[in-house]
């Protein structure tokens, strides 16, 4: 036997004596010991379980996330890190560390993501300064966002030809002679926007003449000088484009309140109102804001309305001018412009009001400017060649074989012109029996089912209205006023009332003859005829709108025969009879009047060349 196994087998005799031992000498220990060993041989088996779980679990999470981050990697390189590696003749191994591949796939999506900057830096610089600012449209520099849709395109020009001669429409277009927009036939004809989404038009079927032939101009952004007869719908006929323009300019960023882009100058407060209830209701529509500002109003109020914020600013010419003058106001970002019922205003002495008012707006170049007319003299055409760009000249003019002078290019004077829906009477009464005569066209016109008729009474002065107002409410009718000495809550309050139906007898002056919108005046009565026939012509224009037949009825006197002539044209050129008694007050027009030059006074055609004179 060898040294070694003898030593082995030693070794086991000893360790089994040594069990013995324990056996004998402690019978306790030697009946615990096996179960001892047996409990720490489970504790270690669970621990090493416990530790092996635990791992197994990491593992999976480690490469679950492993895989997640891989695929979006893999997701946003798009193959470019094979293509790059192909292109380079670099060998991508694959038994690399997970480290060493997410950090080349890191460095290559930075470069990609500083590629992709530098083009759009590239791009930007190569962008023009002035594009992010509010720039006017066609005709003045800026891209036209109106499209002629494809229905209006399928009308046969027949019928465009025929809807133009039928509402007396001319349109002079010198800066493109041979292409004329189609006109808009119908609401469905505008292109979609999203205005026109939330179908603004209401109870209107059809837009009136002068919005249809206007819209496709003003929409282009070119200037337009729209003349036509009052109650014509030329308010629409503005506001709609003014809305859509304001609405292809980019947002301000620089301020939190809106600065004022579109500003609308009326000649009076009552038509400034009218206007600016028409205008809010489409601005408000696609979240614009419009502010009207006029005198007889607390200026503290109209200020706080402007520091919210305003779009759009209607304003009266002597209001807009104080609060420019003061400061309240800045029209420097103010890229379209309207004057509306111009020729009333320079007929105001509004004229250098307007000139500083668009002098306060940027270059003409930079705007778009509109302007709306029922006549149009020498002042009216210079103040558009001053202050406009090649503009659109649409005109509806039913006189215009014996109404218009000029070079047929629209640079004539155009004569006032009556609705030719109203149905006009002229009667020649005595001075002192008007107002009893008065009393019985107003309980007649008010007779049976027409009670509720609105009729419109205009008096010369403030005091006649007064004291006819006193007259008719003795007789037991109610009536309401308005006239200049009138507080302007009053006068609001008045023509409310009239709107509304609550009183349908109302008296006024000529400051609520022009451009006031008061819908179903059925009759308007002249108690005395106005001091010129432009005045009589914008009276009886309160009935017969929006395409509706309307009736006047003139208390003519001996008084007024100085007029006889210029009412006699007045009413042979819209078709209405002409009385005898008229006539025998003869048909001489009485000459102009100027305040420096006086009868001696008449238009003249700037626009033709002058005559030149030699002298032997």
């Amino acid at each position: 036997m060898s040294s070694g196994k003898k030593h082995r087998l030693e070794g086991e005799v000893d360790a089994v004596q040594k069990v013995k031992k324990v056996k004998t000498d402690d019978p306790t220990a030697a009946k615990d010991a096996p179960v001892k060993e047996k409990k720490e041989k489970k504790d270690k088996k669970d621990k090493k379980d416990k530790s092996e779980k635990k791992k197994d679990k990491k593992e999976k999470k480690d490469k679950k996330d492993k895989k997640t981050k891989d695929k979006e990697q893999s997701d946003e390189q798009n193959g470019v890190e094979a293509a790059a590696a192909a292109a380079m003749d670099l060998d991508v191994p694959t038994d690399a560390p997970v480290d060493e591949q997410l950090t080349a796939k890191k460095e290559k999506k930075e470069k990609k993501d500083k590629k992709s900057k530098d083009k759009k830096d590239k791009k930007k610089d190569r962008r023009p300064d002035d594009e992010a600012t509010a720039e006017p449209p066609v005709a003045n520099g800026a891209p036209s966002k109106y499209q002629q849709t494809a229905a209006l395109t399928a009308v046969p020009e027949s019928e465009v030809k025929t809807f133009l001669e039928n509402n007396y429409i001319t349109i002079h277009d010198q800066t493109n002679p041979s292409i004329t927009l189609r006109p808009v036939l119908k609401f469905s004809h505008l292109p979609t926007s999203r205005l026109l989404s939330k179908k603004p038009f209401g109870t209107f079927t059809t837009p009136t003449p002068i919005q249809a032939a206007s819209w496709p101009f003003s929409l282009s952004g070119r200037d337009v000088v729209g003349i036509a007869e009052t109650g014509s719908g030329k308010t629409y006929a503005f506001s709609l484009p003014c809305v859509e323009a304001l609405l292809s300019l980019p947002k301000p960023t620089h301020s939190r309140i809106a600065p004022t882009r579109a500003v609308i100058v009326s000649p009076t407060r009552e038509l400034a109102m009218q206007t600016h209830e028409s205008t809010s209701s489409l601005a408000s529509l696609v979240g614009l804001k419009a502010v009207c500002i006029y005198g007889g109003a607390s200026k503290d109020d109209q200020r706080n309305l402007l520091r919210k914020g305003a779009d759009i600013i209607v304003a009266t010419p002597g209001r807009l001018k104080d609060f420019l003058s003061e400061g309240s106001i800045s029209l420097s970002e103010a890229a379209f412009v309207v004057l509306d019922e111009a020729d009333r205003m320079l007929d105001k002495g509004f004229e250098e009001d307007i000139k500083l008012i668009i002098g306060s707006c940027p270059a003409k170049e930079k705007r778009q400017t509109l302007m709306f007319t029922a006549t149009w003299p020498s002042e009216v055409r210079g103040l558009a060649e001053t202050f406009m760009v090649d503009p659109v000249k649409v005109i509806i003019n039913k006189n215009k074989p014996g109404g218009e002078t000029g070079d047929g290019n629209g640079n004539g004077t155009i004569e006032l012109q009556a609705n030719s829906r109203i149905a006009q009477t002229v009667e020649v009464v005595d001075p002192r029996g008007k107002e009893r005569r008065l009393l019985e066209i107003l309980k007649e016109a008010q007779r049976g089912k027409a009670h509720n008729d609105r009729v419109l009474v205009f008096c010369l002065y403030k005091k006649e209205t007064t004291r006819v107002e006193q007259f008719l409410t003795s007789r037991g009718l109610s009536v309401c006023a308005i006239h200049g000495d009138l507080r302007q809550e009053q006068r609001t309050r008045s023509l409310e009332a009239f709107k509304a139906g609550t009183t349908t007898i109302m008296l006024a002056t000529d400051v609520a003859a022009r451009g006031l919108d008061i819908p179903e005046v059925k009759l308007v009565v002249n108690l005395t005829f106005p001091l010129t026939i432009e005045d009589y012509v914008h009276r009886i224009g309160r009935t017969g709108r929006a395409g509706k037949e309307g009736k006047a009825i003139t208390l003519f006197t001996e008084h007024d025969k100085s007029h006889s002539g210029s009412l006699i044209n007045v009413l042979k050129a819209a078709g209405q009879p002409v009385p005898e008694e008229l006539m025998k007050f003869g048909t001489t027009v009485k000459k102009k009047q100027h305040d420096a030059y006086g009868a001696f006074f008449k238009d003249v055609d700037m626009s033709k060349k002058a005559t030149k004179i030699t002298f032997d």
